[in-house]
This record gives C-alpha cells, sequence and structure tokens, in this order.
C-alpha cells in the first residue's frame, strides 16, 4: 500500500492524473461496482447474458445467410463481416465496413445503441435483463434483415 502510493507525484516519480481522480462520488461509485462484483454469481450472470447475445447474433446472422463472424470474450462482443477467422487487426480490418455502418445505422434506428465502428465492442452489463436481450436479438434479426 504506503509504498506504492508513494511512488506517485508529489511525493515519487510516477505522475497520474484523471478528470475524476479522487472525486469522492466517482471513487464511492467505484467502491460500489467493485462491492457489487464481489457477489456471488455476478460473473455468472454476465457470462448468461452475453452468451444470449452472441447465440441469438449467430442465429440471425445465418437465418439471413450473412457471411459475418461474432467475437466474444465474456461480456464484451462485436461483429466482423467477413467470412475469415478474425484473429488480428490485419484480418479485422479485412471485414466489410460498408456493410457493419448500414447494420450499426439499421440498429441506431431501432433504438440500439451498438458501438459505431467494428473495431469497438458491445458491452453487456449487469443493469441488462433477459428481456433486453431478447429485445436486442430480436432488432439485430430485424435490423440484418433489413440491410
Amino acid at each position: 500500500g504506503r509504498d506504492i502510493m508513494e511512488m506517485v507525484a508529489p511525493a515519487g516519480p510516477v505522475y497520474q492524473a484523471g478528470t475524476l481522480s479522487g472525486n469522492p462520488l466517482a471513487m464511492t461509485a467505484g467502491i460500489e461496482t467493485l462491492k457489487k462484483l464481489a457477489q456471488p454469481g455476478v460473473y455468472e450472470r454476465l457470462e448468461d447474458l452475453a452468451s444470449a447475445l452472441e447465440r441469438g447474433l449467430k442465429e440471425a446472422i445465418t437465418s439471413v445467410n450473412l457471411r459475418a463472424r461474432v467475437s466474444r470474450v465474456s461480456s464484451l462482443l462485436t461483429v466482423f463481416f467477413t467470412n475469415s477467422p478474425v484473429t488480428d487487426y490485419a484480418s479485422a480490418a479485412d471485414s466489410d465496413s460498408a456493410l457493419f455502418a448500414a447494420f450499426f445505422r439499421q440498429l441506431i434506428s431501432r433504438g440500439i445503441y451498438w458501438p459505431p465502428s467494428q473495431f469497438e465492442a458491445a458491452c453487456i452489463s449487469l443493469a441488462h435483463s433477459d428481456e433486453d436481450i431478447k429485445m436486442t436479438v430480436e432488432k439485430i434479426s430485424s435490423a440484418l434483415n433489413s440491410i
């Protein structure tokens, strides 16, 4: 503890700054978030929600016969419009970004706020419900049918 904190300026050589660094409200929100994440079953719940969205997204892609890949790690996921595996920046950049842009616009028009770039990930949180995921999958399916 103390030896690490003494490394931070002005006592030490490491400069640290941020818009909300040390802000009491931000610190309280962070502490409460960590308490929530320490509760049993939290990560399992996130996994259930994210895997349901992944399954629904893959089923929707298959039903419209689009060339696309879903990449997911834990509660983060995205879609790449390509036939090839996406394993690095080069393979991600080879995806159809115009098709992704059309997908994004269709989702926005349906009230789904998906990340605007194929290089970003959608984030599932504990605030999402099973109903939210189901509704999102329905709107994704509708969006994919429109592009």
